[in-house]
């Protein structure tokens, strides 16, 4: 089995309930096991600021299913919940980033592993922090613990409810 870290992200509709939805459609994944969900966080939008703003959370995953074969899915998901691709960062419904695979790197024009603002991102890094703190990114080769103070101080990312599972 492999560990797999997935962020997800919402801002449109009811964020909370599609959360849960595309967590319950990660439970349903052939072969593969949610370990744990972090609390949610509300987080100012990156990009295109000009939006609600976002729910998010991280799932830890463990699974067999091959890093291009989960992506599949995990598009899948999205789509099958509403989300078009039409704006680079704008608003949607559901947002499922595969962040990290094992210690893999993967570096193809639509799949790259980790996650290439992982380390960046306050809203990937605090949920992770509540997952596995000692996670060592498989590039700059630090754990979540010492990426996370590297962020600026105040990230505009606030803790929510914690997810029940």
């Amino acid at each position: 089995m492999s560990k797999v870290f997935v962020g997800l992200g919402s801002n449109l509709g009811d964020r909370e309930f599609l959360i849960r939805k595309a967590v319950e459609s990660m439970r349903d994944l052939p072969r593969t096991l949610v370990v744990r969900v972090s609390s949610l966080y509300d987080t100012d939008p990156v990009g295109e600021v000009d939006q609600p703003a976002f729910l998010n959370a991280v799932v830890w995953l463990e699974t067999t299913l091959e890093p291009r074969e989960l992506l599949w899915q995990l598009l899948l998901i999205e789509k099958r919940m509403g989300r078009v691709r039409s704006q680079r960062w704008g608003p949607r419904p559901i947002d499922l980033d595969l962040l990290f695979y094992d210690d893999d790197r993967i570096d193809e024009p639509d799949l790259q592993v980790p996650h290439p603002e992982a380390h960046r991102r306050a809203f990937v890094l605090l949920p992770l922090l509540e997952l596995d703190p000692e996670f060592v990114h498989p590039t700059t080769g630090e754990t979540v613990r010492k990426t996370i103070k590297r962020l600026p101080p105040n990230p505009p990312v606030r803790k929510g409810g914690r997810f029940w599972y």
